[in-house]
């Protein structure tokens, strides 16, 4: 596709760009690449760019998200970014799978957070029978009590689990695929892209929808960001969380230091391009890449989680309300009352 050049007009390429991917334009990797190394000069016009993106399938909502680490360390996996692992030294709180009580609390938490949706995300290769058990038994209570939708993070599921998730009342699964097939190999070795994958084709021939991602930022190149939001393009997934890497001390990435809040800017852009419709929530590690621009990221992202991570804290609440309204943006979700 032939575009202006940066610079020559007001409406220059990225507002070109995004007119005709509102038209049905499909964003190649010619694209995708130039926005990543696009100059820093160019970052207000590509936010602005990308927000014409959000504002037609999001308008000025912001989804809030809620998420309780259930069952935290003992992983066996090597995962090189996670603080869980069986190759972390990192000093984390260990615990078997939360109580149902526990859980029940986490969810009234999340819906008096305006939350619209409640992950429950467990650490370990695949669910045990127990933890199943414990997930089929807590999410109808969860759904009658709040009316919060369920995103279940569980691992690796073959076809039967993910069968179990969708008539026990979970709405999604997240099964993120943390970078490209050709990079992946480098962060893991435990399993393999294909086994990611297998686990998003289970989830969605059980009927349920799709959440997976990307971490940013773990020495990847600008091709390997590129090649894994045009997999999630071609999984047509609903939801996006894409990570920022929080290095970890005592994780193997406890050195990779080397993000901007202008590139990760750019990845946001560059995902709003590539999968315009589906819901993009900047998640772990914004705050502390994103630092005092990640107003600016909700002009391209359309949803954020509201509280902790798995391992390492977030921003008050109130600081997200606060941005949120100042944005003259909107909270959308149900609110319980409870």
């Amino acid at each position: 596709m032939i575009l202006p050049q940066a610079g020559s007009h007001v409406d220059s390429r990225w507002h070109a760009l995004a007119g005709a991917v509102l038209e049905g334009y499909v964003y190649n990797h010619d694209d995708a690449i130039s926005i990543l190394n696009s100059s820093d000069q160019d970052l207000l016009e590509l936010t602005a760019a990308a927000y014409r993106l959000r504002y037609r399938f999001f308008g000025n909502t912001v989804q809030l998200y809620f998420l309780v680490n259930a069952k935290s360390g003992l992983c066996p996996e090597d995962c090189g970014y996670c603080s869980q692992s069986k190759v972390s030294s990192a000093p984390i709180q260990k615990y078997r799978m939360l109580s149902q009580q526990q859980l029940l609390d986490g969810a009234q938490i999340a819906a008096q957070r305006q939350s619209k949706t409640y992950c429950i995300v467990i650490s370990g290769r695949a669910p045990s029978e127990r933890e199943m058990g414990a997930i089929e038994s807590v999410v109808p209570k969860i759904k009658e009590q709040f009316g919060l939708k369920i995103c279940a993070c569980l691992g690796l599921l073959n076809p039967e689990n993910a069968q179990r998730l969708k008539l026990c009342g979970v709405d999604r699964v997240n099964h993120n695929l943390n970078t490209s097939r050709e990079y992946y190999d480098e962060i893991c070795s435990t399993h393999t892209f294909q086994d990611r994958l297998e686990t998003l084709h289970n989830v969605r021939a059980a009927g349920l929808e799709l959440c997976s991602g990307g971490i940013i930022g773990m020495g990847e190149q600008a091709v390997d960001v590129v090649n894994m939001a045009m997999e999630l393009r071609d999984l047509n997934v609903e939801s996006i969380p894409l990570n920022f890497l929080h290095a970890i001390d005592g994780t193997p990435l406890q050195n990779q230091q080397h993000l901007t809040p202008q590139y990760c800017l750019k990845a946001l852009a560059m995902f709003r391009f590539v999968n315009p419709a589906s819901e993009l929530r900047i998640a772990g590690g914004r705050e502390k890449h994103l630092r005092s621009l990640q107003p600016l990221g909700l002009y391209i992202a359309n949803s954020i989680f509201v509280g902790d991570y798995l391992t390492t804290k977030g921003q008050p609440p109130e600081d997200d309300y606060r941005m949120i309204q100042d944005l003259g943006f909107e909270i959308t979700g149900q609110v319980c009352e409870n």
